[in-house]
């Protein structure tokens, strides 16, 4: 028996020897494996969702309106847009940038420059941004021959970054159409900060005004509203005027988007062409001023609908299909250059800028 257990023991070393080798072995494999796995993500810019894909470089020559931490305030859109695309604030970076993204608003007012004097490598983008309508945009024939892109709340833009967009949904378990008339104190409301006698807009309210009922909030009148109490006061009135300062192709804001559809109020519009408003936004959902051969009949118009909960409520049916989404991030508006860069023209150059953004009526 002590022979035996001695065999035993002098057996095991070369078990556990075998057992030692093969886990190498293994372990040896292993490493290969993930060496050859990690070269393989170095030559491919160590993106595992990249698919081969080349990363691109936006850089934004200057932050949209001065604001310091604009875009940074936008990080987690930045950070998520493309996995090949990466949007970067340093000048320094210029030689490496495919795409340079200026803002129009700072560029007409002289508080930045077109860097015209650095070598501009013969495959970079310029790309001119702007929200303001063609009349606020200043002299652009300065600009002949030098952007690529443009990006622009127009929808013939190279990239389109409109104020607000209609988006379907899934049908709602309840009716979101029942009640709309409730908690309704005023029959028409507008907030207005900037008005001038000799805007359209201007002439329409007062003609309107004249006839109807017209509460009116905003510095012009000194009673300006908080963001909090915007929507809550908006949200009080049958009808909201969401008149643009400006006539011009596909110019419609944040008036109609948030304002009016966002507050529960049936926005009476002026600005964009009728067809205009009618390819974005959600249908029948909106008055027109142009659909009117006066602005007597539109008050009578209004009078009318008011006094009647199942005319009124129609202009609400929208919401059974639809839903709308405020487009007010920079992040996500720069996102859009990246998601969309692969489909962009190589070639392009606006010989005439101020010609692409030609006004149509100013107000």
């Amino acid at each position: 028996m002590a022979a035996e257990q001695f065999n035993l023991m002098k057996c095991n070393p070369t078990k556990k020897h075998a057992l030692n080798s093969r886990r190498k072995c293994q372990m040896f494999t292993f490493l290969c494996v993930l060496l050859l796995a990690l070269l393989n993500m170095w030559l491919n810019g160590f993106s595992f969702e990249s698919n081969h894909c080349t990363q691109v470089t936006i850089l934004m020559w200057y932050q949209p309106y001065g604001k310091p931490n604009n875009l940074r305030g936008d990080e987690s859109w930045v950070r998520n847009c493309t996995p090949c695309c990466k949007i970067v604030e340093q000048r320094s970076l210029f030689p490496m940038a495919d795409v340079v993204v200026f803002h129009n608003f700072e560029l007409v007012r002289g508080q930045e420059k077109l860097p015209l004097d650095l070598p501009r490598p013969p495959s970079q983008r310029w790309a001119w941004m702007s929200l303001e309508s063609p009349v606020h945009n200043g002299d652009l024939k300065r600009f002949a021959g030098i952007f690529n892109l443009t990006l622009s709340y127009r929808r013939d833009a190279d990239i389109s970054i409109p104020y607000g967009e209609r988006l379907a949904k899934e049908a709602d378990r309840d009716d979101p159409v029942q009640g709309v008339a409730h908690n309704k104190s005023f029959l028409a409301c507008w907030v207005v900060s900037n008005y001038r006698s000799s805007f359209k807009r201007s002439q329409v309210y007062k003609e309107l005004s004249a006839i109807v009922p017209v509460k009116v909030y905003g510095r012009w009148t000194k009673t300006p509203l908080s963001s909090e109490a915007l929507l809550p006061t908006i949200s009080r009135c049958y009808f909201y005027l969401a008149f643009e300062n400006s006539e011009s192709k596909d110019y419609i804001t944040e008036k109609l988007w948030k304002n009016a559809y966002q507050s529960g109020a049936v926005p009476v519009v002026l600005g964009a062409p009728v067809k205009d408003y009618e390819a974005v936004a959600p249908p029948q959902s909106f008055i027109h001023v142009d659909e009117f051969a006066s602005v007597k009949e539109l008050a009578e118009y209004l009078q009318q609908v008011a006094g009647d909960r199942k005319r009124y409520s129609e202009y609400f049916h929208w919401k059974r299909k639809w839903k709308v989404k405020v487009n007010n991030n920079w992040g996500e508006r720069v996102c859009k250059l990246c998601s969309q860069f692969s489909n962009l023209p190589p070639n392009k150059v606006y010989t005439d800028l101020a010609a692409w953004d030609h006004v149509i009526d100013a107000m």
